[in-house]
């Protein structure tokens, strides 16, 4: 259980650094050996690319720092359920686990809405998960990047109001 609190911690300390690039705030950590190997926050938005997501990006870098393309004796830690992309990607690079910390009851491809690592005729390797990880933390730092989104679009209308009434 420590293991799983220190790399979720990890992870949402990745979360963090994108919260403070106005990022969707999701953290990933990709762990081998009981060592991280890489670590990514989402750059979607300030790199204007839709596959930019932490877990993409983590993954992207763990292959690169391996030298292979398959991840099999690595776990995934990351802070919100893996999109259908994403989790996907996690079946590709053959992840042996992934623990997440809030569930995505819009989005969530692991469990939520879409069960992607347990399809009807399998995939050539199965990936298994457990969610709920720090899950309130991992949802609160969400929550409050949300609110500062919908803060920050209150104030440019409030602006925009102002001067178009002079």
């Amino acid at each position: 259980m420590e293991d799983k609190i220190k790399f979720m911690r990890a992870a949402l300390k990745e979360a963090k650094k994108g919260f403070d690039r106005d990022e969707c705030p999701i953290g990933c950590v990709i762990v081998k050996d009981g060592k991280v190997l890489s670590r990514a926050h989402n750059m979607k938005l300030s790199k204007n690319n839709p596959i930019l997501h932490a877990e993409v990006v983590a993954i992207d870098k763990a292959c690169r720092k391996t030298g292979d393309w398959r991840l099999n004796d690595c776990d995934m830690y990351v802070t919100l359920e893996p999109c259908t992309m994403c989790s996907g990607a996690i079946v590709q690079a053959r992840i042996r686990k992934v623990y997440f910390g809030a569930y995505e009851p819009k989005s969530g491809a692991v469990c939520s809405c879409n069960d992607i690592f347990n399809v009807e005729h399998g995939h050539n390797h199965a990936v298994d998960f457990e969610g709920g990880i720090l899950e309130d933390e991992c949802a609160e730092l969400m929550k409050a990047f949300f609110k500062k989104l919908r803060t920050k679009a209150q104030t440019a209308r409030s602006v925009q109001d102002k001067d178009t009434s002079l």
